[in-house]
Formats: structure tokens, C-alpha cells, sequence
């Protein structure tokens, strides 16, 4: 990548094939999220059942949430896999496996209008409606502001095909600036584009 000036630079310098957890460790990353105006870059640490931030250009990181044990209590995380960071609301939300913000309350997996079933990935729209990656449901699903229980606007609850409405594992959902959902359908090896929803 050609770096001009108006690119933003940015230095992570992590521990590179050393697993673990100490601060400058991680153990199965997967989602990452950059704040716009610090360029501090969160992570959330799979194994270790946490999520770390490290400030542009430091070696260690500070966490921000989980206790690095596995837990249902809500300081707690699962899993941690999706990140996105909200700038309206200056706050992270994560796909855990198991939910909060979205899903049961008491976070159970499922195919009801509140189960979600391994959710990976989820972005917000400007109005902060929220739209989730329901892997294992084979599913995208659409959560008003507010709302907990959804609808599933791209996929089939449960079916995993390749016709043009199924879904196989969606993986990342993304909006475009116009609202148009980009989902990587995983097991079907290919990008699908949603029209508005």
C-alpha cells in the first residue's frame, strides 16, 4: 500500500507466533476495530475471553473487557469474535457467543425471534439498527434500535444452499454508505450484495 499524507500510519507491535496472555500476548484474535480519532485498535481475543486495546505505536495492551475466563455474568465474555466500534455512541459492541444487545437475555442459542446461534460479525446503520451475522442459523438478522427480538432479512433460518437467498455460514455483514449489505457467505465462497433493507 502507498502511504500518502493523507493516510493515517499506525504501529501494533504484538508478539508474533507466541500465544498466550499476558498484554503484549494474544490467543486467537479475531475481531478488530479502529477508533477513528486515536487510531487506538481493539481486539477481541478469542481464547482468552477478553478484549485488549493497544494504543497506535504501543507494545502492550490494556484490557478493556472480560476477566480472560469464559463466563455468562455480564462482565464476563464467550468467545468474543466481531468488533465494531460506534462512533455515535462511542461504544464497542461485540459478537460474543452468547448475547446482550441482540438474542435471548439469558443467552440461548436458537432459532426463535431471539435466539441467535454462534453470531460472528454485525455493523449498525446511521440510525443504529443493527444487522447480524448469524452464522450457525445461516442467517443475517435485522434488530431495530432497540429492539431485542429481529428479522431475518437475508438467508433461511436453518437451510444451507447456494441459490441466490440462501447462505452458507455468513461470516461479515457490511453496509455501504447507500445501506446496501455485503455478507461473506462463507461456505459458499462468494460475496453477496442485499439491496437496502
Amino acid at each position: 500500500m502507498q502511504m500518502n499524507a493523507s493516510t493515517p500510519s499506525y504501529s501494533l507491535n504484538i508478539l508474533i507466533d507466541i500465544f498466550g496472555n499476558a498484554s503484549n500476548q494474544l490467543y486467537r484474535p479475531y475481531g478488530i476495530a479502529l477508533h477513528p480519532t486515536t487510531n487506538t485498535l481493539y481486539i477481541s481475543d478469542y481464547t482468552n475471553h477478553r478484549i485488549m486495546s493497544y494504543p497506535s505505536g504501543t507494545f502492550n495492551g490494556t484490557l478493556i473487557f472480560g476477566d480472560g475466563e469464559p463466563g455468562f455474568n455480564n462482565t464476563q465474555l464467550y468467545f468474543p469474535v466481531g468488533l465494531h466500534y460506534d462512533a455515535f455512541t462511542n461504544s464497542l459492541i461485540i459478537a460474543n457467543h452468547w448475547e446482550l444487545l441482540a438474542g435471548s437475555p439469558i443467552g440461548l442459542t436458537g432459532v426463535p425471534p431471539d435466539g441467535l446461534y454462534r453470531p460472528i460479525d454485525m455493523t449498525l446503520d446511521p440510525m443504529g439498527n443493527l444487522y447480524v451475522a448469524d452464522r450457525n442459523n445461516h442467517r443475517i438478522r435485522f434488530f431495530s434500535n432497540g429492539q431485542l427480538n429481529g428479522t431475518t432479512i437475508a438467508g433461511v433460518t436453518g437451510v444451507n444452499d447456494t441459490n441466490a437467498t440462501t447462505l452458507n455460514w455468513p461470516w461479515s455483514v457490511k453496509l455501504d454508505s447507500q445501506l446496501n449489505m455485503y455478507v461473506a457467505d462463507t461456505n459458499n465462497h462468494r460475496i453477496q450484495k442485499f439491496l437496502r433493507y
